[in-house]
């Protein structure tokens, strides 16, 4: 065991220690923290994120020289944030919190480094998850590890069917409730534009013909040649 490693497991054992009602948000599990921790040595993390707080913060702190929680001020509602900012396990020199709902403090961050290092779970509610995702996305560098908290929930669950099919990322694991995925060399996808033909959850899936008559059903798997091809047809008859 290298000294980081041996460090990381000081660190893992103090947050370990910890009670599962820690902070009333609910806690990570200690096989997922134990897997973060694996996933974070194994690769060289210099910038990370979060969304939410909580234990995963501790670690996080240690794993990452610069770390960046966007976190929403609890206090009075589970207390995330202050048990977190008051514990002795944090590394507070190398963490930077930016408080207030992650719907405002996102979209008017500016990441001024590419991310080696994610995790989402902050608010699980449609379209919440998907609004974290956008604004985080293009700043993962190759390699790094996307952690997606909580896809026993539907909504979150939708973002992961996408995440596991799409061309930037290829899922390692999941553990209980927590995806763990890496982001490959595929170029990233434009934010700033459309191009849903490109992205394979669509490309497996479209059209979407669920809730449709059998007539709607039937006109909807004919290609758009053959389409083009019987209208003319028709015509000609008439």
């Amino acid at each position: 065991m290298c000294a980081e490693e041996a460090t990381i497991e000081l660190v893992l054992r103090e947050i370990l220690r910890l009670p599962s009602e820690w902070h009333g948000a609910g806690s990570l599990r200690a096989d997922v923290l134990r897997s973060i921790a694996r996933h974070g040595v194994d690769r060289q993390v210099r910038f990370s994120a979060e969304t939410g707080t909580g234990k995963s913060t501790l670690l996080l702190s240690h794993l990452s020289p610069d770390h960046t929680v966007f976190a929403k001020d609890d206090r009075g509602d589970g207390d995330s944030l202050m048990n977190v900012q008051q514990s002795p396990v944090l590394r507070r020199e190398g963490v930077r919190f930016v408080v207030g709902p992650t719907q405002r403090t996102l979209p008017r961050h500016q990441f001024d480094h590419s991310l080696q290092l994610v995790l989402l779970d902050g608010p699980h509610g449609y379209p919440f998850p998907e609004l974290e995702y956008y604004y985080i996305y293009p700043h993962l560098s190759e390699n790094a590890l996307l952690i997606v908290d909580d896809i026993q929930l539907p909504t979150v669950f939708n973002l992961f069917c996408f995440l596991r099919e799409d061309e930037m990322f290829r899922h390692v694991e999941t553990v209980h409730s927590t995806a763990f995925l890496v982001r490959t060399a595929a170029p990233v996808f434009n934010p700033l534009d459309d191009g849903w033909w490109l992205q394979n959850y669509n490309k497996k899936r479209y059209p979407v013909l669920a809730g449709l008559s059998p007539l709607e059903r039937l006109k909807g798997t004919v290609p758009l040649p053959l389409k083009s091809a019987l209208k003319r047809l028709i015509a000609r008859f008439r």
